[in-house]
């Protein structure tokens, strides 16, 4: 590949992920690590537990 090339694709990547950044609905902060009252602690949602399933019948010894 020709320098040219590479020089044309890293443009193209370039405006690709600008364009996606400014138009996309993510709420990306910059900011770096946030510690105190401007933290962010969410937990994550548990599924509702499901009633346990009914123990499995022991297996009866092996006859000799």
């Amino acid at each position: 590949m020709s320098n040219r090339a590479i020089a044309i694709m890293v443009l193209v990547l370039v405006a690709a992920t600008g364009y996606l950044l400014v138009t996309g609905d993510g709420d990306i902060d910059m900011g770096g690590e946030k510690h105190g009252a401007e933290a962010v602690h969410v937990e994550d949602k548990k599924p509702a537990t499901a009633p346990a399933a009914p123990a499995a019948p022991a297996a009866e010894p092996a006859k000799k």
